[in-house]
């Protein structure tokens, strides 16, 4: 017996439904990205194994478990995209675009990691994210967390919160890393498993740990901030002011660390109460060394990522619809002559730089009939041509949702004015 074929678990179908949403939430993310001055690029869903086991980070949970990683069919090792940074970043460089300006991108896909799927986290998730090259200075920092800030304006989220801290410099880090394990071992029975696995080779991830068993002793653990080097301390401080200046509210977390090797200095993650474990909704950092260590010129950088599931997810929970509402109107006819009048007019009305959508019935029937599946599928306007009006070259404009039944008789040219019209008169 044949299998009943499925999605893979963990990568799920957009439905028509839903897609509206996803578009609307897209094109609001998309304007604040062109109000900045950001630019997209498109990338490849396949990447070289290497590119993100050295971005990365060998020893992190995505590189280790995550990835879906194969052999094509000469032998070389490919990885369908985790995360978008690292792909970025070898565009850059293998098509020479940090070049001494300022280079401000966004990418906008899917991206996929082998999880338990879960609400909020998926298998095949998609992000947007944004990316930009060029300055070490704080108020490149502020102006991009002021950006996703601009995003909740934008979309009528009220709620999240930022999270801010700084994980200083390379060299700082390693100092930190030395005490973090120090302290550790000293208590290496109370770790978790996963918590003894990462003692030795990233420390600071035990700090993200989501284990409730093991938060009195992260609480207790030496902090970053006070480990930080000056340069970065006067940093996060500069920062810090700016974000004050600009009326964007931050909590400093100490305990945040985020989940790449790459990230050094800023780090931010705005979070939500509203959707259960999966709390982070956007984050991102700076990220300095990272095009120098794929073979670039040094080049400071600072990016994040936004998953949209969760952001839709967010969304429906504020009862907030962020898709642009657009006028329906379907076209009903009968016999040949008038069904080919009635193609001919649907034509001509799709072709308005400023046309609803219009659907034509195909599957015929009755007039009466025909009414049903256009109230069914929504439409808000029904255009009848029938023996009559194909006769006297005019057709008849039918209101489906005015409060009662509204119809009037007027030529093709005269249909937008019409429904304007009978609109603002029986329309609530």
């Amino acid at each position: 017996m044949t299998s009943k074929l499925q999605a893979v678990r963990g990568m799920n179908d957009l439905l028509p439904v839903a897609s509206p949403r996803w578009r609307g939430a897209e094109q609001r993310l998309q304007a604040v990205l062109a109000r900045y001055g950001y630019e997209e690029i498109r990338l490849p869903l396949v990447e070289p194994t290497e590119l993100f086991a050295r971005t990365i980070g060998e020893v992190t949970d995505i590189v280790e478990k995550e990835m879906y990683t194969f052999l094509d069919r000469n032998g070389d090792s490919l990885t369908l995209r985790p995360e978008g940074t690292a792909g970025v970043v070898r565009a850059g460089i293998e098509h020479g675009l940090f070049q001494g300006q300022l280079l401000r991108l966004w990418y906008q896909g899917p991206m996929f990691r082998h999880e338990r799927p879960q609400r909020g986290r998926y298998r095949q998730f998609h992000q947007i994210g944004a990316e930009c090259f060029g300055s070490a200075e704080p108020e490149l920092d502020a102006e991009l967390i002021a950006m996703t800030a601009q995003f909740w304006r934008d979309l009528g989220l009220a709620g999240l919160r930022l999270e801010l801290n700084s994980l200083g410099s390379r060299e700082a880090r390693a100092a930190y890393r030395e005490r973090l394990q120090m302290y550790f071992r000293d208590h290496y029975a109370q770790l978790d498993a996963d918590s003894q696995r990462r003692l030795e080779t990233n420390p600071l991830r035990i700090l993200d740990s989501k284990n409730p068993d093991l938060a009195a002793l992260i609480a207790a653990a030496p902090s970053l901030p006070e480990h930080l080097d000056a340069d970065s301390r006067t940093h996060f401080e500069r920062l810090c002011g700016l974000l004050d200046g600009l009326g964007v509210a931050y909590t400093v977390n100490p305990r945040l660390v985020r989940g790449l090797d790459y990230y050094g200095r800023t780090v931010f993650e705005w979070v939500t109460d509203a959707l259960g474990a999966q709390g982070t909704v956007c984050a991102g950092g700076r990220y300095d060394t990272l095009v120098e260590q794929l073979g670039g010129r040094p080049t400071p950088a600072i990016g994040f990522a936004l998953g949209l599931e969760r952001l839709l997810d967010l969304l429906a929970a504020a009862g907030i619809d962020p898709s642009a509402a657009r006028s329906v109107w379907y076209v009903v006819s009968t016999t040949g002559a008038c069904r080919a009048r009635a193609l001919s007019l649907a034509q001509q009305l799709r072709s308005a730089p400023d046309a609803p959508t219009v659907v034509m019935d195909h599957a015929g029937g009755n007039f009466g009939k025909q009414i049903q599946r256009a109230d069914k599928a929504g439409a808000d306007v029904a255009l009848i041509l029938g023996e009559d009006e194909l006769a006297a070259g005019t057709v008849t404009v039918r209101l489906l949702r005015a409060a009662r039944p509204t119809q009037e008789t007027v030529p093709p040219a005269s249909i937008q004015a019409t429904v304007n019209r009978l609109t603002a008169e029986n329309c609530p």
